[in-house]
């Protein structure tokens, strides 16, 4: 850890305003994102967004430094967001449950930027609908398979991180993510159930 990194980590550990507030700058988006992706709900993902700050501002004095900051953090997030798939999950037989999310939560997971070239409209359209196909797809797998997809494919971090994060071997994490892209091919498939 740099020099620069552990007096971060210092203020972070004072309880200093300023430095709580630049790790919500800076992960924010991140936490959010992979918060949304994982209950496909936006109201469940800023309320998620928020305990995950909550309870690092709290525990910040456990992080050991054996990983980076930000992956500490992300781990915290998917935690947050297992448990509350799991409550909501207890809470379906009420219609609150993942697997009745709108058809727009669904749709508005995974907006990548829009590239810097024009391209025609048919082909905007073309991507739009295939980025939609496989966000469904990705929401119709399991919390396990849905999480490491996520990490690796989505967020693009490494297998040591991801390893992290949800402090599984890395063999399973490479098992399950193997599994998981698997299972959205098929379901991408035509009649595979991805609509």
């Amino acid at each position: 850890m740099s020099l620069a990194d552990r007096l971060y980590l210092a203020r972070l550990r004072a309880r200093d305003e300023s430095a709580f507030e630049e790790l919500v700058r800076t992960e924010g988006d991140r936490v959010y994102s992979l918060v949304l992706r994982l209950v496909a709900d936006r109201a469940e993902a800023e309320d998620i967004a928020q305990e995950v700050f909550v309870t690092v501002f709290k525990s910040i004095d456990t992080f050991r430094g054996e990983s980076k900051l930000s992956t500490w953090v992300l781990r915290i997030a998917a935690n947050h967001a297992k448990n509350r798939i799991k409550y909501l999950s207890r809470r379906a037989n009420d219609g609150g449950g993942l697997e009745n999310a709108s058809e727009q939560a669904l749709a508005d997971l995974g907006k990548a930027p829009v590239s810097s070239h024009q391209r025609a409209p048919d082909q905007l359209l073309e991507a739009a609908e295939s980025r939609s196909a496989l966000e469904r797809a990705i929401g119709k797998l399991d919390e396990d398979h849905r999480l490491v997809v996520i990490l690796r494919d989505v967020e693009e971090l490494s297998y040591e991180e991801i390893c992290e994060i949800t402090g599984l071997p890395e063999g399973t994490v490479k098992s399950r993510l193997h599994r998981a892209r698997s299972a959205l091919k098929h379901l991408l498939q035509p009649g595979g159930g991805a609509p």
